[in-house]
């Protein structure tokens, strides 16, 4: 990594369920701090203090910040003398939640872990959307854009990934394809309704800054052509007459968090 590269910042998820709500709290957090590099951990299913320690354990030897969603309280008070014995930031994401509701209603908590993931329908509906997701990131198989709820178009670096994973977590399941002018965009592209495309542009000089983040978190040299403003123009020109093309919705990311697109997307979704 370069040195004058910002330093990742690690983040350990742990739950003693799946970490769902944990992870999404976090993503939440970092997407203020975009372009920063995040590296998010999810320690799922702890049940037991030993595996709780050596979670903390791994946090001080990284020097990583920890958030925890643990319903038993047991595990809890553990895990605050455990923070503390390490010289771990540790952040309680239930605990004063549960003993506020505890105190207001005057009834105690059922402290089941993973109450709020019933195996409903809408649950894995949701499993559903993030496999797909997963599956059809990155024009790995453009056989997905045939089968999204929607389909996200744009250049490298405008937040189709982690948008693609937090519209999943609503329960759409969406594909994402790069604009790459040497390879030209699938032909299912024009064979999809318009609505369920949705372009992302970007300014030039903003993802200008974030390319070169990129390759310095990378360890490359920022001069590369990838980052240098004649390529991101003519990338961003390329981009936009696919999109006029498509004749579909576009959106600038530019300065904005992943869930006010998505917000942006949502709306445009349920108006169509």
């Amino acid at each position: 990594m370069a040195a004058d590269s910002q330093p990742e910042v690690i983040i350990y998820v742990v739950s003693d369920s799946a970490g769902d709500t944990g992870e999404l709290v976090v993503r939440a957090a970092v997407a203020q701090f975009h372009p920063i590099q995040t590296d998010i951990r999810r320690a799922p299913f702890v049940h037991d203090e030993a595996s709780l320690e050596r979670f903390v354990r791994l946090a001080k030897e990284h020097n990583a910040i920890m958030l925890y969603t643990l319903v038993l309280p047991g595990l809890r008070e553990r895990m605050v003398e455990l923070a503390e014995q390490y010289g771990v930031t540790a952040i309680d994401l239930l605990g004063s939640l549960i003993q506020s509701l505890e105190k207001k209603t005057e009834r105690k908590a059922r402290q089941e872990p993973g109450l709020n993931h019933v195996l409903d329908e809408n649950y894995f509906r949701k499993v559903e959307a993030v496999e797909f997701a997963v599956k059809y990131d990155d024009m790995r198989d453009t056989t997905g854009i045939l089968k999204a709820d929607i389909v996200l178009v744009g250049v490298s670096r405008t937040s189709k990934t982690p948008l693609s994973m937090y519209l999943a977590h609503k329960q759409f399941k969406v594909a994402n394809v790069p604009l790459i002018p040497e390879v030209g965009p699938p032909p299912e592209l024009f064979q999809i309704p318009k609505e369920k495309v949705v372009g992302l542009t970007i300014d030039v000089r903003y993802l200008n800054g974030i390319r070169k983040e990129r390759l310095k978190a990378l360890g490359l040299p920022d001069s590369a052509s990838y980052a240098k403003t004649e390529r991101i123009e003519f990338e961003l020109q390329f981009a936009a007459s696919i999109m006029e093309q498509i004749g579909c919705m576009v959106i600038d990311v530019s300065h904005k968090a992943v869930e006010e697109t998505a917000s942006l997307i949502l709306e445009y979704v349920e108006s169509v």
